[in-house]
C-alpha cells in the first residue's frame, strides 16, 4: 500500500528551485543590510550618555568634586557646544556616505557583488569596534571619534548598491513593491536591534554599545563571502523578467533619433556598464533623485536625533530614550509594506510617494506638540509618523530603484542597477547627511524650529515628484485600448 506523502515534504517540494534560491537571496540580502543599519544606530542612543544631567547621575563616594557640573560627561562633549559635536559626528558619517555613493555604484558594476559586499562590511566592522574602543583607550580626541565615523560611512556605501543589485537580478517587476517593501524592513529591523544592544550597556560601558554592532556585522562579511550567489545564472536558474508584459516604453533616443542605449540583452556578460550621464537620462532618476535628497533627510534626522528629543522632550533616561524610539521605526516597517502594496495594485509609484508625504507633514507637528501626553498617545504616534516618513523612503530606494535600473530603455542591461541605485541613494544621502547637521544647529534655538524645517523638507520631496505623479494620472484617466478585430457592441 502507498503511503502519503508527509504535509511537510508537499509544501517544500510545491516550490521550484528558482523559488527557492530567490528566498535565499532575499534572506541573505535582508541580514546583511540589516547588519549595516545595525551598526549605524549606537551613536543616536549613546548621544545622551556621552551628554546627561549629570544632576540626576549616582556621584561615586571616591570623587571630590564640588563644583564640576559635568563630571558625568565624556570629554569633548562636556562642554555647552555638545549639540554641535553631535551635528559634527553625524556630518562625518554622512558627509562620506554622499559622496562615496556616487562612487560606490560604480565599483558595484565591476567588482563581484560577494567581495564587494564582504569587504565592505568587514571594514565597517572594524572602524566601528575602533569607535568603541575610545571608551575603554580613554580616548576624548574629537578627531578620533569624527575620523572613525567619517571612514565607516566610506566604507558603508558598499552596502546598498550592491544588495538591491543582487535582489535586482534575482526578481522581476511583477510584486517587486511588495517583495521590497518587506524586504526593506531590514532598515527598521536594523534600527531596532541597534537601539537594543546598544541600549543594553549605554549606562554601563557605552563602548560595548559600538564593539558588539560591530562584530556582528564584520561576521556577517564572513557569511556573506562563503554564502552569497549574485545571479540567477550562477547556479543555473532562469532569469527574471524585467520587462512589463502590457506596455513597453519607447526606447530612449537622442536628437539623430538613434537609441541611447544599445547593450546587450540581459545575461549577456558582455553588457557595457552604463555611464553616470547615461543613467541620468533614464525617465525619472532626477525627480525621484531629488525627492529622495529630502526625505531621506528627514528620515535620517529621527534616527540620529529621535532619542535625543524624546530624552528632552519626556525626561527619560537613555535607554528609555532609545527603546521607544524603535516605535519609529516598527512604524518604517508597516510604511513600507503598505507602500509597496499600493504601489503595486496601483501602478503609481510616485502618487503612492506622494499621498504619504502630503499626510506625514501635519502628523509631525502633531506629534510635536501633543505626542508627549501619555504613553498610549506617544506610541500611536511614533507609530504613525515612521510609517508615514519612511513609506516614501523605502519605496524609493527599492522598488523604484530596481523598476528604473531594469528600465525598458536600457535594453535588459541589468549591470546599470548599481549605478542607477547609487545614484539615488547617493543623491538621498546629501539630504541625509544634512538633516542630522541642522538639527544640531537648530535645535539649541528650540525643537519648535527643527519640526518646521523637517515638514518644510517633507513639502519638498513632494514637490520633485508633481510631474510623474500628473503623469501616472494622466495614464490613469487614458481609456482602455479596444482589442483590434472586434467591434464595439
Amino acid at each position: 500500500m502507498r503511503t502519503s506523502v508527509a504535509p511537510g515534504i508537499q509544501l517544500v517540494t510545491s516550490f521550484s528551485r528558482d523559488s527557492w534560491y530567490r528566498g535565499y537571496t532575499l534572506f541573505l540580502t535582508f541580514i546583511f543590510y540589516t547588519a549595516y543599519h545595525l551598526s549605524r544606530k549606537p551613536i543616536s542612543i549613546v548621544k545622551s550618555e556621552l551628554h546627561r544631567n549629570c544632576s540626576t547621575a549616582l556621584r561615586p563616594a571616591d570623587l571630590n568634586v564640588t563644583s564640576n557640573e559635568t563630571w558625568c560627561d565624556w570629554a569633548p562633549f562636556d562642554q555647552e557646544n555638545y549639540q554641535s559635536l553631535f551635528g559634527v559626528l553625524d556630518m562625518s558619517f554622512l558627509v562620506c556616505y554622499a559622496v562615496g555613493m556616487f562612487f560606490s555604484g560604480i565599483f558595484g558594476e565591476r567588482l563581484p557583488l560577494r567581495h564587494y559586499l564582504s569587504a565592505g562590511m568587514l571594514l565597517s566592522g572594524i572602524f566601528t569596534t575602533l569607535f568603541g574602543l575610545g571608551f575603554y583607550w580613554n580616548i576624548h580626541s574629537m578627531w578620533y571619534f569624527s575620523s572613525m565615523q567619517a571612514l565607516n560611512g566610506l566604507v558603508q556605501t558598499s552596502g546598498w548598491p550592491a544588495v538591491v543589485a543582487c535582489v535586482g537580478n534575482w526578481f522581476g517587476k511583477g510584486k517587486r513593491g511588495l517583495i521590497m517593501g518587506i524586504w526593506n524592513s531590514h532598515t527598521s529591523v536594523g534600527n531596532i536591534l541597534g537601539s537594543l544592544i546598544a541600549g543594553i550597556f549605554v549606562s554601563s560601558a557605552w563602548g560595548l554599545s559600538f564593539i558588539v554592532p560591530g562584530v556582528i556585522i564584520a561576521t556577517m562579511g564572513v557569511l556573506c563571502f562563503f554564502f552569497l550567489v549574485e545571479r540567477p545564472e550562477d547556479v543555473n536558474c532562469s532569469l527574471p523578467q524585467h520587462h512589463d508584459c502590457v506596455e513597453q516604453e519607447p526606447l530612449l533616443r537622442n536628437s539623430s533619433n538613434q537609441e541611447i542605449f544599445s547593450s546587450p540583452q540581459h545575461g549577456d556578460d558582455g553588457a557595457e556598464a552604463i555611464s553616470f550621464t547615461g543613467a541620468l537620462r533614464i525617465p525619472g532618476v532626477v525627480e525621484f533623485s531629488l525627492c529622495l535628497l529630502f526625505a531621506k533627510l528627514v528620515s535620517y534626522t529621527f534616527l540620529y536625533w529621535l532619542p535625543l528629543y524624546i530624552a528632552n522632550a519626556a525626561h527619560f533616561d537613555p535607554k528609555k530614550a532609545g527603546d521607544m524610539s524603535t516605535l519609529f521605526d516598527l512604524g518604517g516597517i508597516l510604511g513600507g509594506i503598505l507602500a509597496g502594496l499600493v504601489s503595486d495594485y496601483t501602478g503609481g509609484r510616485a502618487s503612492t510617494c506622494c499621498v504619504m508625504l502630503i499626510a506625514a507633514a501635519p502628523m509631525l507637528f502633531l506629534y510635536h506638540h501633543v505626542g508627549q501626553n501619555g504613553l498610549s498617545v506617544t506610541i500611536g504616534m511614533l507609530l504613525l509618523c515612521g510609517a508615514l516618513v519612511n513609506g516614501p523612503y523605502a519605496l524609493i530606494t527599492t522598488a523604484v530603484s530596481a523598476d528604473l535600473g531594469t528600465h525598458e530603455s536600457l535594453r535588459g542591461n541589468s549591470r546599470a542597477l548599481s549605478t542607477v541605485t547609487a545614484i539615488i541613494d547617493g543623491t538621498g544621502s546629501i539630504g541625509a547627511a544634512l538633516g542630522p547637521l541642522l538639527a544640531g544647529l537648530i535645535s539649541p534655538t528650540g525643537w519648535n524650529n527643527v519640526f518646521y524645517m523637517l515638514i518644510t523638507a517633507d513639502m519638498l520631496a513632494c514637490l520633485f515628484l508633481s510631474r510623474l505623479v500628473f503623469k501616472e494620472m494622466m495614464v490613469w484617466c487614458r481609456p482602455a485600448p479596444r482589442l483590434r478585430g472586434f467591434k464595439e457592441i
